[in-house]
């Protein structure tokens, strides 16, 4: 299993995929890109090589180690990022060698359905109440919806209103057939996050998903200490260093590695046993690709702490492309009544139809986050 090569293609809405390919005729792919910096990964996706191709695709733990620890510098977005699809696309081969799922030959299955959420509302939410009960209608039985739009440091209680308005017009409508989840996505300053998930608490919602940007950690205590609203995390954060102070701590009760971003299959299974011994759930970031989808399942499916995971089917950011449009097909991952079924396929569990990539990859994306900018013309976080 000699890796030959390796190849990216950059394809719309605003992904990155990545295929590695042996001397014996194994294919793995991966998806390692950062929204909004899909050149930059891929440049770095290159730089890799030398590191990488000539080494046996079967020597997933020393790859690994050999790209973060053999260069001084280490971690972050994009070399983590770059690293994550090298490592989905190994695990994806070796898979295929063994003719076994990943959760396979990592321990086995814990679960036969892996529950999923839906997202509603847009970037800047609008229409929760009749997208959420559009959602239950297609299966779903959990939602997610940002929380505001841009929100000044100290802001007006009419946005703080505009919220909860927004939440209790989804109770009013579905009551507690949909559980909630609420992303502050790392808009709102700590002064109007305590406001906000002191005034959401009665909407029991699922939880509150970055409250502050995790920059500012130190106000996790402060959160975790005023409200009994589960408090979500981690989509910035990269490798188990990263989380390791996080759940040390206890002010977060669930963690959101990315597959793509926090150091692939490897290493994602390792931070889900650290939160696992300190009582803390798994519900893995995923607003991204097929290829990054079937990576979070591969995890969730042996991890006793996943209790639901994201996924991108219908959100807002896949414009032009969706999720299954890039699989031979798009039945593979088995939507039914709000869960997803066991992969039972080798490997990742999916076939990407090839034709189907490079012909998007002649497209191409230049996708970047917008920049949002506050009544004074401040620059505001998306």
């Amino acid at each position: 299993m000699k890796i030959m090569s390796m190849t990216t293609y950059k394809v719309p809405p605003r992904w990155l995929f990545l295929k590695i390919e042996t001397q014996s005729g194994y294919i793995g792919w991966g998806e390692p890109v950062v929204e909004g910096r899909a050149d930059t990964v891929e440049a770095c996706i290159h730089e890799l090589k030398e590191y990488v191709i000539g080494r046996s695709a079967g020597d997933i733990e020393d790859i690994w180690q050999v790209l973060y620890r053999g260069g001084f510098y280490r971690g972050g977005p994009v070399l983590t990022s770059a690293l994550s699809g090298i490592d989905q696309a190994l695990w994806d081969i070796k898979g295929k060698y063994y003719n076994m799922p990943i959760y396979e030959m990592l321990g086995g299955k814990v679960r036969d359905k892996m529950r999923v959420y839906r997202w509603i509302g847009g970037d800047r939410p609008d229409n929760v109440a009749e997208e959420a009960q559009k959602a239950y209608k297609e299966g779903y039985n959990a939602v997610k919806m940002n929380g505001t739009d841009n929100t000044e440091w100290i802001d007006s209680f009419e946005k703080v209103e505009g919220c909860v308005k927004r939440v209790a017009a989804i109770r009013e409508k579905m009551g507690y057939k949909l559980d909630i989840a609420v992303d502050f996505h790392g808009r709102i300053h700590k002064a109007m996050a305590r406001i906000l998930m002191k005034e959401l608490e009665p909407f029991h919602l699922m939880f509150i998903e970055e409250p502050v940007l995790i920059e500012n950690y130190e106000a996790f205590k402060d959160l975790r200490n005023h409200t009994v609203t589960p408090i979500a995390t981690g989509e910035r954060n990269y490798t188990r260093w990263d989380f390791k102070k996080m759940l040390q701590d206890g002010y977060v009760d669930i963690i959101q590695p990315d597959l793509s971003h926090a150091g692939g299959i490897s290493e994602v299974r390792k931070i889900a046993a650290m939160a696992e011994a300190y009582d803390v759930a798994l519900a893995p970031h995923c607003p991204l690709g097929p290829i990054a989808l079937a990576a979070c399942f591969q995890v969730d499916f042996m991890s006793i702490n996943a209790f639901i995971q994201e996924q991108s089917l219908g959100i807002h950011y896949n414009q032009g492309s969706d999720l299954l449009d890039y699989l031979t097909d798009p039945g593979e991952f088995g939507y039914k009544d709000g869960y997803v079924s066991l992969p039972k396929k080798p490997g990742l569990g999916i076939d990407i139809n090839e034709e189907k990539v490079k012909e998007m990859a002649k497209i191409g994306h230049t996708w970047k986050n917008p920049i949002w900018r506050n009544q004074d013309n401040s620059v505001a976080e998306w």
